[in-house]
């Protein structure tokens, strides 16, 4: 099995300290693809790096975007919470926070990245990241959300979208509204973006978290979560010619 390797990558944004993770194996040599992931409102910590090098054994460097700063580092759901409406509530500082990062994973010197080969993903609130990225013409070949939320302020900037979009939402999440869906399917086709949206019934928020356990709110599925990522690297297979 490959050895991850996981490393820091500090930068600053408006003069204050960020402190994004690079997941990668540093057995192989030559440039991979490169992932641009969002974590969930809990930021960047250990359940991130648990999934960031399991999707980096796969063969891609994967680096955990910091949207928050160096300091602040949320300890519950509360903390969170006070973490991430600042962001969600002003997309365009989500947005920038998510573009110096990616610079970030194409210019760090640890793990050669393939620049034609690019993507991002996330989860909870990273997915909203993700799709909001995605939104302002990244050169990404895919953006995947994972139980995320699909609304943005401005539907019509779908059509900056220049790679495939792939939403993996729980059917029985109570956090993603339902009027969010058919919204976020007629913006996809109004821009024609390549797009799917699949819905796992019986699947809460957090489908993916092995610690989420708020019965018929946030749920682990480990059955689901399987599919789900298996969709993901099924979709980076194919827009990345692997």
């Amino acid at each position: 099995m490959s050895q991850i390797t996981v490393r820091s990558v500090v930068y600053q944004i408006d003069g204050q300290p960020y402190e994004s993770r690079l997941a990668f194996d540093a057995a192989h040599s030559g440039p991979r693809p490169g992932l641009l992931m969002a974590p969930n409102w809990m930021g960047v910590g250990a359940g991130a790096e648990e999934i960031a090098k399991a999707v980096a054994a796969k063969g891609y460097v994967v680096l955990i975007a910091d949207l928050y700063g160096q300091a602040l580092r949320p300890q519950n759901n509360d903390q969170a919470g006070a973490a991430m409406m600042p962001l969600k509530n002003d997309r365009a500082l989500l947005r920038k926070r998510m573009q110096v990062a990616f610079e970030k994973l194409q210019g760090q010197a640890e793990a050669a990245v393939d620049a034609s080969k690019l993507a991002t993903f996330g989860f909870c609130f990273g997915g909203c990241c993700a799709l909001e990225f995605a939104r302002t013409g990244a050169p990404v070949k895919a953006a995947v959300s994972f139980h995320g939320t699909l609304d943005t302020p401005d539907a019509s900037d779908a059509n900056h979208i220049k790679g495939a979009v792939l939403v993996l939402h729980g059917a029985s999440d109570p956090l993603v509204p339902k009027e969010q869906l058919p919204a976020f399917e007629a913006e996809m086709n109004a821009a024609g973006v390549d797009w799917q949206l699949l819905s796992y019934g019986g699947a809460f928020h957090s489908f993916t978290d092995p610690h989420a356990n708020v019965p018929g709110m946030m749920m682990y599925d480990a059955k689901v979560a399987g599919r789900a990522f298996r969709s993901m690297h099924d979709l980076l297979g194919e827009v990345f010619g692997l």
